[in-house]
């Protein structure tokens, strides 16, 4: 439709309309949600900070802890700490604005100590706003508190940000690191949550390769394993927007353009 009715430049202001999420989707690789100042909303739209080939090496870990029903959705928790929260104010006014210029810089550079350092530092405040929030609201379980334990001290066996997690408003945590890194860290979930009776469905999307721990790392990284507690790992990377298709095969409309 965008195409037909020559809107392809509009079309995260479009999304906007539906979402932050959707106007965020309209674009591949690296995207900035702009936060705009008309009162209407036109100009609260999303842009490209590099497409998707820029950064090769970098991976994403999605480790699924639940996929039930939020008790707080997104779109009303924010509502509440808009209301509620000084520390919402104060980051929205203060502290996002110059971490976002970092985090671009980081992303240019493909420094994945100082971006995976800012990732974190960001989930944790946003959750910190989730508590601030009045009353508070508890996105992440003690299955994400786990995750994080584990992350912080991963890298602190290796010596600098080997994986950083970030948290939005749910329990699930995307884990970023380097391609030469996902084997080892796969293999460390593993050892810390073992599959419940997934073992051969627990890790999709991507291939990954095996790894063999040290017993140092383990002794190290791996305190009480909790069965069953991540359901699964979705390995994948950044990748392109929506693509328009043109081959008559690909498309969900059969000749008589019915589905």
């Amino acid at each position: 439709l965008a195409r037909l009715y020559g809107l392809e430049e509009e079309l995260s202001e479009v999304a906007r309309r539906g979402s932050g999420s959707a106007c965020r989707s309209m674009f591949g690789g690296f995207v900035q949600w702009q936060r705009g100042e008309r009162p209407d909303g036109t100009d609260s739209l999303a842009l490209q900070v590099a497409p998707e080939t820029h950064w090769p090496e970098l991976r994403v870990l999605v480790l699924v802890v639940s996929g039930e029903k939020k008790p707080v959705g997104s779109t009303a928790g924010m509502q509440t700490s808009v209301e509620t929260s000084p520390l919402l104010k104060h980051r929205a006014e203060v502290v996002v604005p110059e971490r976002l210029a970092q985090m671009m810089q980081h992303i240019r550079e493909r420094d994945f100590e100082g971006f995976g350092q800012l990732a974190m530092r960001d989930s944790n405040q946003f959750h910190a706003t989730c508590l601030d929030t009045f009353p508070p609201i508890f996105y992440l379980t003690d299955v994400s508190r786990h995750i994080i334990a584990l992350a912080h001290r991963y890298n602190a066996h290796h010596g600098h940000t080997k994986v950083a997690y970030s948290f939005d408003a749910g329990p699930n945590a995307v884990i970023f690191a380097l391609a030469d890194t996902v084997a080892e860290f796969v293999e460390v979930v593993r050892h810390s949550f073992p599959p419940a009776t997934n073992g051969d469905q627990f890790v999709r999307g991507l291939p990954v390769g095996s790894a063999a721990l040290s017993q140092e790392l383990v002794a190290a990284v791996v305190t009480e394993p909790v069965p069953g507690a991540v359901q699964y790992i979705l390995h994948t990377k950044p990748g392109p927007g929506p693509q328009l298709v043109d081959d008559p095969s690909q498309h969900l409309l059969g000749v008589d353009g019915l589905p």
